[in-house]
């Protein structure tokens, strides 16, 4: 059996400028199997976000191949792409983009709600996927109820919620103090060895990058294992 999640050829992302072509991502070349853990890090505005949204189908590259199990994922139209990105594929992000109106049971049940999957079913799921990040005696809170990092765990819930491959995490401690951000690692790597479900990380922060399988540095568009 093939074990390979991603695989990254001569990956490029370019955008027009006012005077010129900005160079973002330059001859990216990664595979990541499933299972692993792995942290990419850069200074601010190094790319790091695009290449997550590259991989996540959320951004297209300019140049290159990126393969998800060996497809070709930008050959997919966009309606595929977005079926693979519910199905396969789970975000969370700085900001948790939970739905004021709904409460946590709600936000973390959503994605189903738009896969199309019983609602039954999807509360069942959603409870069961709070309680691993222990916030089961908060599912009928409204969100805008929850602390941070009660709000950031809910986002990984979310995210987990269909049995992702990967989830894909844009700097998910950046808005934490230092206390709720090292409960919030201690839940991510918890959740990949518990679930084996692989996990990339964009961060600032090192005691997480240095807790994951790989550290990954992007510098100057080109990216470098630590």
């Amino acid at each position: 059996m093939n074990n390979l999640l991603y695989r990254l050829q001569n990956l490029g992302k370019t955008y027009q400028g006012p005077a010129e072509e900005l160079t973002i991502l330059n001859n990216i070349n990664l595979e990541i199997v499933h299972g692993q853990s792995v942290a990419i890090v850069g200074a601010s505005g190094s790319g790091k976000s695009t290449l997550l949204h590259i991989m996540g189908t959320l951004d297209q590259p300019s140049t290159g191949k990126i393969f998800f199990e060996n497809q070709n994922l930008h050959d997919l139209d966009e309606n595929a792409r977005a079926q693979k990105r519910n199905r396969d594929i789970g975000f969370v992000f700085q900001f948790h983009h939970l739905l004021p109106e709904f409460n946590t049971l709600e936000n973390v049940a959503m994605p189903g709600i738009v896969a199309g999957h019983s609602k039954t079913e999807l509360h069942a799921k959603a409870q069961h996927m709070l309680e691993l990040v222990g916030l089961g005696d908060r599912l009928q809170h409204k969100v805008t109820t929850l602390s941070g990092g009660e709000r950031q765990r809910a986002s990984i819930a979310r995210a987990l919620l269909l049995a992702p491959k990967v989830v894909l995490a844009d700097e998910p401690t950046g808005n934490l103090d230092e206390k709720t951000a090292a409960t919030v690692i201690s839940l991510l790597l918890d959740l990949n060895q518990r679930l084996h479900t692989t996990i990339i990380v964009v961060t600032h922060n090192i005691t997480l990058a240095n807790q994951m399988d790989r550290q990954l540095v992007l510098r100057s568009g080109e990216l470098y294992e630590h």
